[in-house]
């Protein structure tokens, strides 16, 4: 990938995010529901070939969507995909900031080739390098689902998910929204952890490419380890998923409440500063 391709891509998010910031305030919150995979791309098998991963995050992802729905808050929810069908990850960010999104939430099952039949554990990724050498196998076999398209070399810009220096292209960029990913992150490893009983595998940082690619406040979200026997009976039982999908909700719930009543704080105090010695206006 050249440098001057590279600028391109990142002149092109900073506009964007630009364009979002100053979008009018009164508009509802933008959720952006992704479930991983789809179509020819299954994801990641079930241990025993009950499920696959694809199946397991769009039910999830519907189950999340009618939460927020029958919660009567002022959401408006977005699907990268609503049914078994292939998109592409460059057009699951390009969805995502089409719609304006204020949270971008990408929905996955976690995989190992060898010893999956004890591996176990959740964790929300938000972008970032991600050293670790299990990080980085993670972010590779996301990532990989380009090679699905036609094309992708030209697509993505030379970017190849299989090659470690394909990843200077994310420590170009610096994600303006990184903060608020990282609280969301937080409250959604907190709820898979004691609402859905995950074993807790820690927040983590890795290079998505879906993630770099919205202008928005991202995680991506691996629910389990689908390989692991346990874990994919767990999913393959719809309480299982209920379960994961009411962990996520609660999160959103809890970040859109606390987003709320931070813009409207940030409005009492332009108001105030706008008062000469903060007294009211006549």
């Amino acid at each position: 990938m050249t440098a001057k391709r590279i600028h391109t891509i990142l002149v092109s998010l900073i506009l964007c995010t630009i364009g979002m910031m100053a979008a009018d305030d009164t508009q509802p919150f933008v959720l952006v529901l992704d479930p991983g995979h789809g179509g020819k791309d299954i994801g990641a098998p079930g241990a025993c070939r009950k499920t696959t991963e694809s199946a397991v995050v769009l039910d999830v992802a519907k189950r999340v969507g009618r939460m927020v729905e029958n919660a009567d808050l002022d959401i408006k929810t977005v699907y990268t995909r609503k049914t078994d069908r292939f998109v592409t990850l460059q057009g699951r960010a390009d969805i995502a900031n089409k719609a304006h999104g204020d949270l971008f939430v990408s929905i996955h099952c976690n995989s190992v080739k060898s010893g999956g039949n004890n591996v176990q554990g959740t964790s929300v990724y938000t972008l970032g390098s991600g050293k670790s050498s299990e990080n980085l196998r993670v972010a590779m076999r996301e990532n990989s689902v380009i090679e699905l398209e036609p094309d992708y070399t030209a697509k993505y810009s030379g970017f190849d998910p299989n090659s470690v220096e394909s990843y200077i292209l994310f420590e170009l960029s610096q994600d303006v929204h990184i903060r608020q990913s990282i609280d969301f992150a937080r409250l959604a490893q907190d709820e898979l952890v004691t609402t859905a009983g995950r074993v807790d595998k820690r927040l983590r940082q890795a290079n998505f490419w879906v993630l770099w690619a919205t202008s928005m406040p991202a995680v991506l979200v691996e629910l389990d380890f689908i390989c692991n026997p346990t874990i994919e009976a767990f999913f393959a039982d719809e309480e299982g998923r209920e379960k994961c999908a009411q962990a996520i909700f609660n999160a959103i719930k809890t970040y859109y409440e606390r987003t709320i009543r931070q813009k409207e704080a940030g409005k009492r105090h332009t108001a105030s500063a706008d008062r000469p010695n903060g007294k009211k206006k006549r």
